[in-house]
């Protein structure tokens, strides 16, 4: 399962090259509902909140007056509540107390549809809580009720009942916030060779990630700290952390011994690391932080559950951060549904920007100091190749600007069958990716005349180019800009896809 292949025999791309990424989600998963279950370190959160109308006689602190007390599901008990929301069949396997915070959290997993079977109450252990007191819309202080040194007994019985929460799951996540309930023993029933299927996904999300290595797993999801620890070294995060972290691939997987590294780092995204040297990053929709909390558990049951329904890898990396992008948007800790994913998605659908529309933005962004970068094509059926290219293109600049040939330009491209997927769809497709800013269409037979308007820092076109081939090349110059010309993937065109689709016996047909 290392690179980008489907875990289920989906081959890479193949769902995003036929349809739309609001259209397959909620038919991919339902169809799919993938068996997963979490492992990991169960807490509840609290969120009080109150009016402040005062200061407290003994210290200058304000006295919040609480008015309403609200729980949610935290840590990997929030990943399995987002599992769910997604459509998912989910089990919690963790370590709680048999105590009021347990019983809270016990209830909260039931009522959203978790099997809590293999959730083990013990009447030694305490159940972590973290509380969050607000004033107004402002945390004012987080209390944290933790327990240091769980009994051994409670261990082993967790540990006991590994095998038969992850018997028959399409995929395992491993949340390990450091609690000392996933250690050892629980390591064990998961390495290779303990009983667990071959095939089963398994994603790990661990404040030390090495210490997982000998799980071999296909995935592991460090933050930009804890890749750092893995690596020995601080993470400026003034610098171009992305980078930094893909220049030492070969490091981080082989102290992981996943198949698969994916670094998240908050404002920034994420950056995918696999063997074949190739970075695929996300970009996260920033908001000023206020609330908002758990969105790293929802990038994790997004990713996963989406790689478990058969999506690549790439794709599922997208939609993850989707995820994310919902709930960073909410206050507390909450969930990020199909129906909120397929909304986010679908706002993309009508996304192509007139050319005065897209100017009056990109004025904005030059004058904010944003290097933009243009590109264009048809994209008339999505796949790696694309989603390489324009990776790559956004890494040039700040903005990345998507030019569109309008159907009638296809036609004139490609002959009188293409496009496949009308202009409509193919400016939502695109504009979905989190690597692009804005999607615009142009009706010309080339993109001078875009250039001269737009005059982008860069223009980036596809390796099978040079810039002496491109017609385009004296306009950027013109401007001011340069031309980049990115890799080529070879054995990657919409040609060879539409073929391979046009070939393929339909339903019912004899072998």
């Amino acid at each position: 399962m290392a690179g980008t292949g489907g875990p289920v025999g989906v081959p890479d791309g193949e769902l995003s090259e036929v349809r739309g990424l609001a259209a397959w989600l909620p038919a991919a998963i339902a169809d799919r509902a993938p068996r997963i279950t979490v492992v990991g370190d169960a807490m509840l959160d609290g969120w009080w909140s109150g009016t402040i109308e005062r200061f407290c006689r003994e210290a200058p602190a304000p006295v919040v007056d609480i008015t309403r007390r609200d729980y949610a599901a935290g840590g990997a008990a929030n990943t399995a509540m987002n599992l769910a929301a997604l459509g998912a069949r989910v089990r919690m396997c963790g370590l709680i107390g048999d105590d009021d915070a347990g019983r809270r959290l016990r209830g909260i997993l039931d009522g959203a549809g978790v099997d809590t079977t293999d959730l083990v109450q013990d009447a030694l252990v305490g159940t972590t809580t973290k509380y969050r007191i607000l004033g107004g819309d402002q945390v004012m202080l987080r209390l944290d009720d933790t327990h240091d040194g769980l009994p051994a007994a409670a261990i082993t019985a967790l540990a006991a009942r590994v095998p038969d929460a992850v018997a028959g799951a399409d995929a395992v996540i491993v949340c390990d916030y450091g609690s000392g309930a996933l250690g050892d023993e629980v390591r064990a029933t998961l390495r290779p060779g303990a009983g667990l299927h071959p095939d089963t996904l398994v994603v790990v999300d661990a404040h030390d990630t090495a210490a997982w290595a000998g799980v071999q797993p296909h995935i592991v999801t460090p933050n930009a700290g804890e890749a750092a620890q893995v690596l020995g070294m601080r993470l400026d995060p003034r610098s171009d952390r992305a980078s930094v972290v893909a220049a030492r691939r070969s490091e981080l997987l082989a102290a992981t011994a996943a198949a698969a590294v994916v670094v998240t780092l908050d404002r920034d995204g994420t950056v995918l690391l696999t063997p074949d040297g190739e970075a695929h990053r996300t970009w996260a929709q920033p908001v000023t932080e206020k609330q908002a909390s758990g969105a790293g558990d929802t990038f994790v049951a997004g990713l996963t559950v989406a790689r478990a329904a058969g999506l690549p890898l790439t794709t599922s990396l997208d939609l993850a951060q989707a995820a994310a992008d919902v709930v960073v948007h909410r206050p507390g800790t909450s969930v990020c549904t199909t129906s909120d994913l397929t909304s986010h998605l679908q706002q993309f659908a009508d996304t192509a920007l007139p050319t005065v529309d897209l100017l009056r933005r990109l004025e904005e962004d030059r004058a904010a100091g944003r290097r933009i970068v243009l590109t264009n094509g048809c994209f008339d059926v999505l796949h790696r190749g694309h989603t390489r290219y324009l990776n790559q293109a956004k890494q040039l600049g700040d903005v990345l600007v998507v030019a569109l040939n309008d159907d009638a330009g296809v036609r004139r491209l490609k002959g009188p069958d293409r496009p496949i997927n009308p202009i409509a769809d193919r400016a939502g497709i695109i504009a979905s990716l989190s690597c692009v800013d804005y999607v615009t269409v142009f009706d010309t037979d080339t993109l001078v005349p875009l250039i001269e308007l737009v005059r982008p820092d860069v223009y980036a076109k596809g390796g099978d180019y040079t810039a002496q081939m491109l017609e385009e090349t004296p306009a950027v110059e013109a401007c001011g800009g340069r031309v980049s010309i990115l890799d080529y993937v070879p054995e990657r065109s919409t040609a060879a896809v539409v073929r391979r689709i046009r070939s393929a016996p339909l339903a019912g047909d004899a072998p």
